[in-house]
């Protein structure tokens, strides 16, 4: 049987040329210690609440690391963003944008530019961050960086990006965001929300934006992907399996179908997975024992026997076509307007992204990923 095109036939042509010069080591990364204490209200980006759900042993993680074709910076980051409002850019409605909404900043990084770089470390509020895309797991996260920038390791673990530092070039697996090797070992990232949707999506909802242009530094053929499509899908997001074995494959005993969508939410001892496609027809999906829809595709079982204390709902937000993931707390929620996405609250009604309620750092993956990473992880649908 055919194992179709391996990382390195698909990124043969990355190349260095025109290439920027490399960040220097910087002193300074943020770890476990600054991990914030609460997370952010509606009005901005939710970032992760305290320690992070760790499955897997870090001798494990290191055992099943491989690499991924390209070598270290092989796949160069880039260090020097460039910025421009929507009139200076042509871009297809339908191409997709990772979004950052934040107190000052509004920002649009373009899929098209990440695929072949998979880091931009920049500055958003004022505080130095890495935008990071992994087009093998199907996964946008942004991560405070501290006073160093996150380089690509040219390693994969669970086919996921492994990004190293380079002021201690310690590995941190991006989904993980936690260092598995190097001085940082067992040191977490704090996480900040970025929304996966489109960029006509995206400028209708904030036409203040900025987006991400291709002046980078680098000579790439932005525009077309060495992976496929997704609008619609094709090549490798299009069907099939991951291009490198997972770390577990229970998850296709739940769902036999590796690049399925899933909006990820993981606290300090579980992780759930909502299903994107059942979250766009149904517009809301509970964990059992949340409020109103306790038949949402979970039970108690797979909520730990924790109840509301550990429930948790995603609300569709059809104007961004996104999930927004929420701790329930026994609240009723209910879907009052299909057209214009709205729920009804405990008798008021709020916007998908405006709930009343602890927004949950979530992020979008493929479920081959999310599984492989958290083989006992509650999927709802």
């Amino acid at each position: 049987m055919s194992q179709g095109p391996t990382r390195r036939r698909l990124l043969g042509s990355i190349g260095l040329a025109g290439a920027a010069a490399v960040a220097g080591c910087l002193d300074g990364l943020p770890g476990r210690e600054v991990v914030p204490a609460g997370t952010a209200d509606a009005s901005g980006p939710p970032s992760r609440d305290g320690a992070l759900h760790q499955p897997w042993p870090r001798e494990r993680l290191r055992e099943e690391t491989v690499g991924g074709g390209p070598d270290k910076d092989g796949i160069p980051s880039v260090d020097e963003p460039s910025f421009a409002s929507p009139g200076e850019v042509t871009l297809a409605d339908d191409e997709v944008v990772f979004g950052y909404a934040g107190e000052t900043d509004v920002k649009a990084y373009t899929q098209r530019v990440l695929v072949w770089h998979e880091i931009t470390n920049d500055s958003l509020d004022g505080t130095p961050v890495a935008v990071t895309y992994c087009p093998l797991t199907g996964t946008a996260m942004g991560f405070e960086r501290g006073d160093t920038t996150l380089g690509v390791s040219g390693k994969l673990v669970n086919n996921n990006l492994v990004m190293y530092d380079r002021a201690t070039d310690s590995r941190w697996p991006q989904v993980l965001a936690t260092a598995v090797d190097g001085p940082r070992e067992g040191d977490q990232l704090r996480e900040f929300g970025l929304t996966w949707t489109t960029w006509g999506r995206w400028r209708e909802a904030h036409p203040d934006t900025e987006v991400l242009t291709e002046d980078t530094g680098y000579a790439k053929r932005y525009g077309s992907d060495p992976y496929g499509n997704y609008n619609p899908t094709s090549g490798y997001y299009g069907g099939g399996g991951p291009l490198f074995p997972p770390l577990d494959e229970g998850w296709a005993e739940t769902l036999d179908e590796p690049k399925r969508v899933v909006i990820g939410t993981r606290t300090a001892d579980r992780a759930v997975a909502f299903d994107k496609p059942a979250l766009r027809e149904r517009r809301l999906l509970e964990t059992a024992g949340s409020g109103s829809n306790d038949d949402g595709g979970g039970d108690d079982e797979a909520d730990g026997g924790n109840g509301d204390a550990d429930a948790f709902l995603a609300a569709y937000d059809p104007g961004l076509d996104t999930g927004w993931v929420y701790r329930s707390r026994g609240a009723s929620v209910e879907p009052d307007d299909d057209s214009e996405g709205l729920f009804a609250v405990e008798g008021e009604t709020y916007r998908a992204g405006d709930l009343p309620l602890e927004r949950a750092y979530a992020f979008d993956a493929m479920w081959h990923a999310w599984g492989g990473f958290y083989p006992e992880t509650a999927y709802v649908a």
